[in-house]
């Protein structure tokens, strides 16, 4: 499973306008639901923060990965943002987070779910990808980089 794949420019945010983890949460459950008028925000934003009450998914190094399972959607969905300023997000290792990827999809999609984290979380442990993709000035220049961390 390519992230490519589940990403499109207009499921990218940069720059993230919010400056709370809370509000940066509601930022990317808009961006899931833009194509629908914005249907089910409220259930899918629950999801996720469900899920931050459960362990913050803010996993390090600048990065948060932010999910949810809701039946609110019927396939996974992916959206990401950059925040210019560090935003608090109680991440495991103390630091602010700049770079977001936020996942939902629904209970039947779990193994896929899964995998979709993993790749997030393998790909995004170099160090030069995370700069990278927190300098990236638009949506398409944040997945072209995600394009070729993958084909590399």
């Amino acid at each position: 499973m390519l992230l490519s794949e589940l990403l499109s420019a207009d499921r990218v945010k940069v720059p993230l306008g919010s400056r709370t983890k809370s509000d940066v949460l509601r930022e990317l459950v808009e961006l899931v639901t833009r194509s629908r008028n914005g249907q089910d925000a409220d259930s899918i934003l629950s999801s996720v923060r469900d899920r931050e009450m459960v362990l913050s998914t803010g996993i390090g190094g600048g990065v948060a990965i932010p999910h949810g399972k809701t039946p609110a959607v019927d396939q996974l969905v992916l959206v990401a943002g950059v925040s210019p300023q560090p935003i608090d997000f109680d991440a495991l290792d103390g630091k602010p987070v700049q770079l977001f990827f936020l996942l939902v999809g629904p209970e039947s999609a779990s193994g896929a779910h899964v995998k979709a984290l993993s790749r997030i979380s393998r790909l995004l442990r170099r160090e030069q990808l995370r700069a990278d993709l927190m300098a990236a000035k638009s949506p398409e220049e944040f997945l072209r980089i995600v394009r070729a961390s993958e084909a590399a």
